[in-house]
């Protein structure tokens, strides 16, 4: 009877969750078969006999689980839309949700920042660039070259989406911690939901961890990956090109040709006495 009453809560919490979030496309009806499998009889060992060796007893036959893991919610085998983490971010539009981590104190860096920097007001964009942290990723020459990059890419600064994994900036420009992270990526996870791009370009090693668990950038750039259905370029830092310029701006724009050949772009060869005006 206890058991039957676990299941019948976890099916009553299907259900809720089928009505309240579309995307989730779970199935009560599916873990009621799967779980129908209590009713089978259990096996049972036969008792030992002095002198015999008792027979191998045969295992209950179990559906294939990867099968059914598929169909009682599709997030799980990433075929579906994640939920953002947090239950009651998931019907927040942009708005709404720039008030929340203005408001947020779930981590301690709201103790010493000045205001969090949430994003502009774009609701909908093809292209979104995610980087660290406000005030490194906020560097002038870093700003000024991610924005150089977005402009040899075809694209305007008002086409595209900028946002970052963590909103507040670390004290000291320190890099931020992992508690700190996993507090905020949920508003990053809404904003991408919100913003559904085709295509985000992940800046320098810490969205790469923080968004697909990969530790390399420099062994990861440039190799198309999927983060909640959408295509994912990583590539270098901008404040990693400026201090490596010689070798790491060829990559990136190796890297950045890739996303424009998704939108059917063509690129055109930066002419060097310009890129060295740029750069001085």
């Amino acid at each position: 009877m206890q058991k039957q009453r676990l299941f019948n809560q976890i099916i009553e919490c299907l259900e809720i969750e089928s009505e309240n979030h579309a995307y989730a496309d779970v199935s009560p009806a599916v873990f009621r078969k799967f779980m129908q499998l209590k009713n089978a009889e259990p096996a049972k060992f036969a008792k030992p006999v002095v002198g015999k060796v008792p027979e191998p007893v045969r295992s209950v036959p179990v559906a294939n689980f990867a099968k059914t893991k598929e169909a009682i919610n599709p997030v799980l085998s990433g075929n579906a839309l994640k939920p953002s983490g947090r239950l009651e971010l998931d019907k927040m539009q942009m708005d709404e949700l720039a008030v929340k981590v203005a408001e947020c104190t779930l981590c301690g860096l709201h103790e010493t920042r000045n205001k969090p920097i949430f994003g502009d007001e774009t609701h909908r964009a093809d292209l979104m660039f995610i980087g660290e942290a406000p005030g490194r990723d906020e560097d002038r020459q870093s700003d000024q070259l991610l924005a150089r990059m977005i402009i040899a890419m075809q694209f305007t600064l008002g086409e595209v989406y900028i946002a970052n994994v963590v909103k507040c900036r670390p004290p000291g420009n320190r890099n931020i911690r992992d508690e700190e992270a996993e507090k905020c990526l949920p508003y990053l996870n809404r904003q991408i939901d919100i913003i559904r791009p085709k295509v985000i370009v992940l800046l320098g090693p810490v969205p790469l961890k923080y968004l697909l668990g990969l530790p390399s950038i420099t062994k990861t750039r440039g190799v198309w990956h999927e983060y909640r259905g959408i295509k994912v370029m990583p590539t270098l830092h901008p404040a990693y090109v400026l201090r490596n310029p010689k070798g790491a701006r060829k990559e990136v724009w190796d890297d950045l040709q890739e996303v424009m050949k998704f939108f059917g772009k063509k690129s055109e060869p930066v002419k060097k006495n310009e890129t060295e005006r740029k750069d001085s």
